[in-house]
């Protein structure tokens, strides 16, 4: 695997996926004009190259635009215009090659060419998204080039590492208004002077020429921004439409400079940025204090878009996102709304550092830019901000917990993986260049102490300030601050597939620890069991007094022994810290839970979350059993930490997700057994929030209230029920409070009629707030009536992602999902092609398949479909259908015969 890594990260100059290196960009004048009325734009760009070496080819990326009048001229032949013999297009590697009569000496040059192309709703390169303001349609455009589609607004070199300063210059309607990356320098209306010669602009055609210059709502404005300092092209951004804004600012703790801090937005949703700016404006101080590294640009804006395909993109100055992540109503919103808004608000201004001041070299080392991002903004940040919130252990839950279950099947790949063709890299956007590598460098700020992790961060940034990087450079950073030989120790974690699993033997003088891949599967074969990875062990054990102690150490071997009193409290991955698993004996685990539960316990709450995990996880591979799993959950009843509660209730979740075709008499005693679990829960904190409610409080109150209906306990769906019923007859929104305010919409629509998915439907079409609309679309597809099912699946194109996860986790329409997927699949390729939700589709659709037949259909569907650019996705989907497989077939009788055990042992309790 190493060798395969460094092969494909060493790139060559005949690498047909790499543009060639006898050229490169300087600096861009970009200049477009806007046509919101008839969705199109057109523009020109000139570039200033620097000739590295003589050629006769000026080779350069565009794709889905028109372009025409390209000239070239060069500074050493001092001629008006180089004659440009022949212009050929390569579509399947967007790339233009231009051959000159009379080779390009070394020296400066300068490409002038000019493109136009239609404004598409495909949210890629120069895209419009619309809304509807004080009644009236209202189209506006925005960009997303990350990774690879700058080239679809303008002719680029682009790649991250040719990093170059642009100029942006904007034409539109002078009633809009026009953003970018830096602020604007003058905007004044367009003149058939502007035309001409401008010193700022070039050489222009006269292709602006016929616009109306009169002050009037159809005249046409210029605005010139700011040069921007060296930036890779996915982070160039520029957007027109009417937008307003709210503003607020921040005094750098550096140099005590103040920058302006806006969020822009249409006039429909901007009061509800407020929040989203607080975080931004709060985090911009910290991240500053933390690298000891000043935000470079003279303003920070964000833009909130109705149509976006990932959550959020960290364009330098010009961050933008859709209304989900960030945008909410502090007084009409649940808690897992607002920690949505402040975790991406955070991560991407994390990225103003991380990818935009230093850039990844190559998308093999994306993960530079988003394993940071999402430690730095998701944690480290995060719990800075709202220390209440418990980010370093919930962390655990929202990260780790995505990593490993990824990282366990056979289709997983490395952090830092191969990655040529820029029509896959969309696909290693998922949860191992985030989450996984987060988890990893988690790990490593454990080990050498987070105060010397920063500081080797910081002298990284310092060292690559406006260039590129790979990870050698990171680890010499972190070496430099910590002494530590870091390349030797996190060379595994990051260059090869999967992590470990360690299992546990316990002797006369303490345990014996063994080392082995991970897989899901449990069937790892001698030549995918090669790697040993160097393992932060954290060994807690107790004292004298009983009192925690953790011993660290560094796992390098095969097997390591470690002297301890197993008559004690033990654990190893002390803090879940550790992006591994552990597997006990089995009359360990009992113990364990026992001790866990111990109003004394050593274990602390994310030990605890740790222990849930690798006991559930491990029964799924085989390893242990998965009954051993309820069993270590029926001994936690009387866990008082949310974490923990969410930790049970997501391993509820996954058996419920492989066995959702149950018969009706398991499914009774595993509602049973999930009522024992969390009904108890819910008569303590009840339905309305108390004074002294604390944060985790609210968060219990919203799980067990959820987890309590999913498992239909009566009372809990009376009770919703009486609050929707408010909401259906009179409009009355007062009972159903922002945190239950998901579980009651749903309940109300499953456990009732037309009216009541009526109601859903009305609040899906006008929302208060995009949390609500989202609640509303879950509720809408949580129906079971067969009609309310055929008129959920015709609104399913309209928001896709929201609608096929709620249907998929419908047991009622599951299979019809799929079915719909399949009929509907060449619209979704068309519409998404070329995006991350076109993979995500994929995922969701496929999720919870557990059977021979089910694995059969699907390998048959895509036999014969060309699958390029969904194929990581698509091999993960089929590796969790196999492994659900094998799961459900292994353990279908031990789930079965302990729930059947357990009700039977319960049945005195009539009520929870």
């Amino acid at each position: 695997m190493s060798q395969a890594y460094t092969a494909a990260t060493n790139q060559t100059e005949n690498d047909p996926y790499r543009l060639p290196k006898n050229v490169k960009p300087l600096h861009y004048t970009v200049t477009v004009k806007t046509d919101l009325e008839a969705l199109q734009f057109e523009g020109h760009v000139a570039v200033d190259l620097e000739v590295l070496e003589e050629t006769s080819t000026i080779i350069f990326n565009a794709a889905d635009l028109e372009l025409n009048q390209a000239s070239l001229q060069s500074e050493a032949l001092k001629t008006e215009e180089i004659q440009i013999a022949e212009q050929s297009i390569n579509t399947d590697l967007d790339r233009v090659t231009l051959k000159v009569a009379k080779a390009l000496p070394k020296g400066k040059a300068r490409l002038n060419i000019a493109f136009k192309a239609p404004l598409t709703n495909k949210m890629t390169g120069y895209y419009y998204s619309n809304t509807e303001i004080d009644g009236k349609k209202a189209h506006y455009t925005l960009t997303q080039f990350e990774p690879t589609d700058a080239r679809r607004a303008f002719p680029c070199w682009d790649e991250p590492a040719l990093k170059a300063t642009y100029d942006i210059i904007m034409i539109s309607r002078e009633n809009t208004v026009n953003l970018s990356n830096m602020p604007a320098i003058s905007e004044k209306p367009f003149t058939k002077a502007e035309t001409e010669y401008d010193q700022s602009i070039g050489k222009l055609t006269k292709m602006f020429a016929n616009l109306k210059t009169e002050s009037s709502e159809g005249g046409w404005k210029i605005t010139k921004f700011q040069t921007t300092p060296l930036i890779s092209s996915y982070l160039v951004a520029y957007a027109n439409g009417p937008f307003e804004y709210i503003e607020d600012h921040y005094t750098s703790p550096l140099s005590g400079k103040t920058r302006p801090v806006r969020m822009y937005a249409t006039k429909d949703i901007i009061h509800q940025t407020k929040f989203a700016l607080d975080v931004n404006v709060r985090c911009l101080s910290l991240y500053e204090k933390v690298f000891e590294v000043e935000y470079p640009l003279p303003k920070l804006d964000t833009l909130v878009a109705h149509d976006f395909d990932a959550g959020a993109m960290e364009n330098w100055g010009l961050i933008t996102g859709r209304t989900t992540a960030y945008l909410i109503d502090e007084e009409k919103s649940d808690i897992a709304a607002k920690k949505r808004v402040a975790d991406v608000a955070s991560h991407e201004v994390a990225h103003q550092w991380f990818g935009n001041i230093t850039s990844p070299e190559w998308w093999d080392v994306l993960y530079l830019n988003e394993g940071f991002a999402t430690l730095m903004g998701e944690l480290v940040i995060l719990d800075k901000l709202f220390p209440e919130w418990g980010a370093k252990m919930s962390f655990i839950n929202s990260h780790l917990e995505r990593a490993l279950a990824l990282d366990a099947r056979r289709s997983s790949h490395p952090i830092e993986v191969p990655c040529d063709d820029a029509k896959k890299i969309n696909m290693i956007f998922d949860a191992l260049s985030y989450s996984k590598a987060g988890s990893v460098l988690r790990m490593l700020s454990d080990y050498v102490t987070e105060e010397k992790f920063l500081k080797g961060v910081s002298i990284y940034l310092k060292k690559h300030l406006y260039s590129t990087a790979r990870t050698i450079d990171l680890w010499n950073g972190i070496s430099e601050a910590t002494g530590q030989n870091v390349p030797d120790l996190m060379h595994n974690w990051v260059n090869c597939i999967g992590f470990p699993v360690l299992t546990v033997t316990e002797t006369s003088e303490g345990i014996k620890v063994r080392q082995d891949r991970y897989l899901e599967t449990g069937d790892v074969k001698e030549d995918e069991n090669q790697t040993l990875w160097k393992i932060p062990l954290n060994l807690l054990t107790v004292d004298e007094s009983g009192k925690p102690v953790i011993k660290r150490d560094l796992m390098t071997e095969r097997e390591q022994t470690y002297q301890i009193d197993t008559s004690k409290p033990y654990k190893l991955n002390a803090g879940t810290s550790g992006v591994y698993r552990v597997l006990y004996p089995p009359e360990r685990v009992k113990l364990l839970g026992k001790q866990a539960v111990d109003p004394n316990s050593p274990f602390s709450v994310t030990d605890r979350m740790g222990l849930i995990s690798d006991v559930m996880v491990l029964g799924k591979s085989g390893l242990c059993r998965t009954s051993d799993g309820l069993a270590l959950l029926n001994e936690l009843r009387s866990e008082s930490q949310y974490l923990v509660w969410e930790s049970i209730a997501e391993k509820i979740g996954s058996i419920l997700d492989v066995w959702w075709e149950m018969s009706d008499g398991v499914r009774a005693n595993m509602n049973e057994f999930r009522q024992s679990l969390f009904v108890p829960l819910v008569k303590k904190y009840g339905f309305e929030p108390r004074k002294e409610d604390t944060f985790d409080d609210r968060q219990l109150r919203t799980l067990a209230i959820g987890q309590a209906a999913g498992a239909e306990a009566p009372e809990v769906i009376k009770e919703l029920q009486s609050r929707f019923k408010l909401l259906v007859e009179s409009n009355d929104h007062s009972r159903i409070l922002p945190d239950i305010q998901s579980t009651a919409y749903s309940i109300g629509v499953r456990f009732g009629g037309r009216a009541e998915w009526e109601t859903a439907k009305k609040i899906f079409l006008n929302p208060p707030t995009p949390s609500a609309r989202t609640h509303a679309i879950y509720a809408m597809t949580a129906t079971r009536d067969p009609e309310l099912i055929e008129e959920t699946f015709k609104f399913l194109m309209t928001e896709v992602k929201y609608f096929f996860l709620g249907l998929n986790a419908n047991r009622f329409t599951r299979r019809q999902t799929y079915a719909f997927f399949k009929d509907k699949f060449d619209e979704l390729y068309k519409r998404f092609e070329g995006t991350f939700s076109l993979g995500n589709v994929v995922k969701i659709s496929l999720k919870g398949f557990a059977i021979k037949g089910d694995l059969e259909d699907i390998q048959a569907f895509f036999k014969d479909k060309d699958t390029a650019k969904y194929a990581m996705p698509l091999e993960q989907s089929l590796d969790a259908i196999r492994s659900n497989m094998k799961w459900l077939d292994q353990s279908n009788s031990d789930v079965v015969d302990w729930l059947e055990s357990w009700s039977a042992s319960n049945k005195t309790n009539a009520k929870y």
